[in-house]
């Protein structure tokens, strides 16, 4: 098991939260496709968890579109909570492991790009099942195994030591939320391709957004030169003809709802079959 430190990731989420939003386009991304799936349910909840709300983005969204219901701005970073001051009225500093919240007391989740830096998503499945009601909504994005494959390679022939997280299969998440108790999960996949002039400037974008290495298991110290150039000289193969850095983002999105299932949702050739329960009579939303 590759365990993450979540104390310096923690740390590291504080230190960022004031220029988080300026930095990370793959989260403000993400989470604009997030709430684009939610015109597809006809559930009108009443209390909304954002779980691992950062500096409070999707919270405003959410609240803008269900302005009848509480929404919680829930993170585990007090700097990034305290940006969401002005975006959030209910803000509440846990961790998503272990939720100070009743059972059966929200009736939809929302997480986006939180569970990649979870130590167990499993335990965090196991929590959203338990505060969520009947019917209950868990919709939520993470990364999937062939996210920055491309500088996973470049590591690799440079040295055996782990420089790059590694991330969950979208069949292991799904069965992991059938596990913790939900119903008709669905699994989803889009690919997110981008062109880095450099490695040096991809670097600089990660350690902006405290997406470095934070594996238990790293290399402990400063990267010597030696190391740095022999990573470098093993990524120049790797390149686009037009001399940039490819870097590929695998954005995984799954639901799952509460209760009994109903009529199902199928699988078929990547694309999912929904039940028309389900699907919103609403237009224009």
């Amino acid at each position: 098991m590759h365990e993450l430190d979540q104390t310096q990731l923690r740390l590291a989420n504080d230190r960022i939260a004031a220029r988080f939003d300026a930095d990370d386009f793959i989260c403000i991304e993400s989470g604009q496709r997030l709430l684009e799936r939610l015109s597809l349910t006809t559930l009108e909840p009443r209390v909304i968890l954002d779980l691992g709300a950062g500096t409070g983005r999707l919270t405003a969204e959410l609240q803008r579109l269900y302005p009848n219901a509480s929404v919680i701005a829930l993170d585990w970073s007090t700097g990034m909570l305290d940006i969401a001051a002005d975006r959030a009225a209910l803000r509440l500093c846990a961790d998503s492991h272990r939720l100070p919240l009743c059972d059966n007391s929200v009736d939809m989740i929302i997480s986006n790009l939180m569970l990649p830096g979870a130590a167990n998503p499993l335990e965090i499945f196991a929590e959203a099942q338990r505060v969520l009601r009947t019917p209950g909504l868990f919709l939520f994005n993470t990364l999937g195994p062939d996210t920055l494959k491309s500088l996973r390679r470049a590591w690799a022939g440079a040295d055996s030591a782990p420089h790059v997280h590694p991330f969950a299969d979208m069949h292991n998440i799904g069965d992991a939320l059938v596990q913790a108790g939900f119903r008709e999960p669905v699994m989803d996949v889009e690919h997110i391709n981008i062109s880095y002039r450099d490695i040096d400037r991809l670097f600089s974008d990660l350690r902006a957004v405290a997406a470095t290495n934070r594996l238990s298991a790293r290399r402990k110290g400063l990267t010597s030169p030696r190391l740095w150039q022999k990573m470098l000289t093993a990524g120049d193969a790797l390149k686009n003809e037009d001399g940039s850095f490819p870097v590929h983002v695998e954005l995984i999105a799954g639901q799952a709802w509460m209760g009994e299932a109903g009529p199902g949702v199928s699988m078929t050739g990547g694309e999912a079959g929904f039940p028309l329960s389900r699907l919103s009579k609403r237009s224009g939303n």
